[in-house]
C-alpha cells in the first residue's frame, strides 16, 4: 500500500510488516531497523477484548466490527482566533465527563484550559499547536483534535483534516466569519470533510447569527440552515428551540449540566415555524427523499427530517449551523448531539490506498480489523515523553510489540507501547 491520494500534502503511510518465518531469530537481523517511536496514538478505534472475541462467531449478518465503528466519530474542531473554540473544546470534555472542573483560557485561574497545555498557549490564551483527546457522549466514542485558530499555524490544521471523518466549525456570533474561517473551510472543502457549523457567543453584545448565517451562505458558499433559534440574545439569551424536534432547550446547573425542555414559548411560535421551514425547504433542496414529501405538501416528522439532514450532512451537500454560547454553558451538548447524529462514522466516508505492488491500483479500505494494517502517521513530536508517532488507523489492528513497515523509507519499526493522548497526557492502551 501507499500513500492516501485525497490530500496533496506528503506524509508517511504505514502497513504492518508480517515476517515470513517468526521462528528464524536471525531474520530480524538481516532488515535495517529505524528508531521506535515512543508511543504511538490510536485514533480511528480501540475494539475491547470482548468484541475481539465475538469475530470467531459466523452467525452475525453483519461484521462483527461495524457496531463498534457505527458509534464513533473522528472529529476536529476550527475556527478564526477568538471565536471561542477552546473554550467551546473544553465543555465538551466536561459534559463528557473527560474532565471534572472547567477552566478558563489564559490560564486565569492558574490552570488554563486542558487542551492548551503550552505555556505559551495558556499566557496567550491561543492554541498553537493541534491536541488530541477522546470522550464518550451517549455511548458513542468521539475523537478530538483541537487545531490552532491563528494564521500563522495553519499547518497544524492542514495536518488534522487530512485524518478527519468530521468537523465543527466554530464562528463568532459579533465577529461573523473571518479570514482564517475561509481558510479552514477551504481546507475543508478540499479534505471532502463534513462539517456542522456553530455559531457561538450569543451571549455577546452585538451578537446577530442571522446575519452570521447569511455571511456563511455568502462567503463560504455554505448550503445551509439553522437547526435551532435563540430565546433572546445577549444578556438576555436563555436557551434555544430545537427546529427538528420542536422544543425549548434551558440549561440549568451552575455549569449548564441540566438541560431542561419545554414548550415552545407562545410569542416565538410563528418564528420558529418560519425558520423551520426554512430548514425543511434547503433540505429539500438536496436531499430527494424529503423533497418527494415536502413537494406533497405533507406534514414532516422530526425523525424524516434529521434523517434527511444526516444524508445530506454526510454527503457534503448540507451544513447544519447550530447556536450556543460556550462560555455560559448553553447550546454544547445539543452539538454533541448533533455530531453524534449528522456527522458519519468511519465506514460512512470513502478511504482507498494505492497499491505500489500493483502499478499503484486503487484499493478501497472498508475499515476492516481482519487483514494487514494500513494507517497514516500524520504527526510526530518530540516531547517529555521521547518521540510521538500519532496514526490513523484505516483498516487492520495494531497491538504493543508489532512491527509496522514505513512504506515511503522501506524500513520496519518496532512499536513498543500504545497510547492515547489526551491533550498532554498519555494514556496506555492494554490488551
Amino acid at each position: 500500500m501507499a500513500r492516501f491520494p485525497r490530500p496533496s500534502t506528503p506524509r508517511s503511510l504505514y502497513t504492518l510488516y508480517t515476517s515470513p518465518s517468526k521462528t528464524t531469530p536471525s531474520h530480524s537481523h538481516t532488515h535495517s531497523h529505524s528508531h521506535s517511536p515512543t508511543a504511538a496514538l490510536l485514533l480511528l478505534r480501540h475494539f475491547s477484548s470482548g468484541s475481539l472475541a465475538r469475530a470467531a462467531s459466523k452467525d452475525e449478518k453483519e461484521p462483527w466490527w461495524k457496531d463498534s465503528m457505527s458509534r464513533l466519530r473522528n472529529i476536529g474542531i476550527s475556527a478564526h482566533i477568538d471565536s471561542g473554540k477552546t473554550t467551546l473544546t473544553e465543555r465538551v470534555l466536561y459534559y463528557t465527563g473527560r474532565i471534572h472542573e472547567i477552566h478558563e483560557v489564559r490560564g486565569r485561574d492558574g490552570v488554563g484550559a486542558k487542551m492548551d497545555s503550552m505555556d505559551l498557549e495558556r499566557e496567550k490564551g491561543i492554541t498553537i499547536q493541534s491536541a488530541a483527546t477522546y470522550c464518550t457522549w451517549k455511548d458513542y466514542q468521539v475523537n478530538i483534535i483541537d487545531t490552532p485558530g491563528h494564521v500563522d499555524f495553519t499547518i497544524e490544521v492542514e495536518r488534522a483534516l487530512r485524518v478527519l471523518d468530521g468537523a465543527i466549525l466554530v464562528l463568532c456570533s459579533v465577529g461573523g466569519v473571518q479570514s482564517q474561517s475561509i481558510t479552514v473551510d477551504r481546507q475543508m472543502r478540499r479534505y471532502e470533510v463534513p462539517r456542522l457549523a456553530f455559531i457561538n457567543k450569543l451571549d455577546r453584545m452585538g451578537a446577530d447569527p442571522w446575519k452570521v448565517l447569511n455571511q456563511a451562505r455568502s462567503k463560504l458558499r455554505h448550503h445551509s440552515a439553522a437547526m435551532q433559534v435563540p430565546i433572546g440574545l445577549e444578556e438576555d439569551f436563555k436557551g434555544l428551540i430545537d427546529l427538528v424536534q420542536l422544543k425549548a432547550l434551558y440549561f440549568h446547573g451552575s455549569s449548564g449540566e441540566k438541560i431542561v425542555a419545554e414548550d415552545i414559548p407562545a410569542n416565538m411560535e410563528a418564528l420558529v415555524a418560519e425558520k423551520r421551514r426554512e430548514l425543511i425547504e434547503a433540505v429539500s433542496e438536496v436531499d430527494d427523499k424529503l423533497a418527494e414529501v415536502f413537494l406533497n405538501d405533507e406534514p414532516v416528522s422530526s425523525t424524516e427530517l434529521e434523517e434527511a439532514i444526516r444524508r445530506a450532512t454526510v454527503a457534503r451537500k448540507f451544513v447544519p449551523v447550530f447556536m450556543g454560547s460556550a462560555f455560559k454553558n448553553k447550546g454544547v451538548q445539543p452539538l454533541l448531539d448533533g455530531v453524534l447524529s449528522y456527522l458519519p462514522c468511519p465506514t460512512e466516508v470513502s478511504s482507498y490506498a494505492l497499491d505500489q505492488s500493483k502499478n499503484e491500483e486503487k484499493v478501497t479500505l472498508s475499515g476492516t480489523p481482519d487483514g494487514p494494517l494500513v494507517a497514516l502517521a500524520f504527526k510526530l513530536e518530540e516531547g517529555r515523553f521521547g518521540q510521538l508517532t500519532y496514526l490513523r488507523i484505516y483498516e487492520g489492528i495494531i497491538r504493543k510489540g508489532d512491527f509496522i513497515h514505513n512504506i515511503n523509507t522501506g524500513k520496519k519499526v518496532k512499536i513498543p507501547r500504545l497510547v492515547r493522548m489526551h491533550s498532554d497526557e498519555m494514556e496506555v492502551v492494554k490488551g
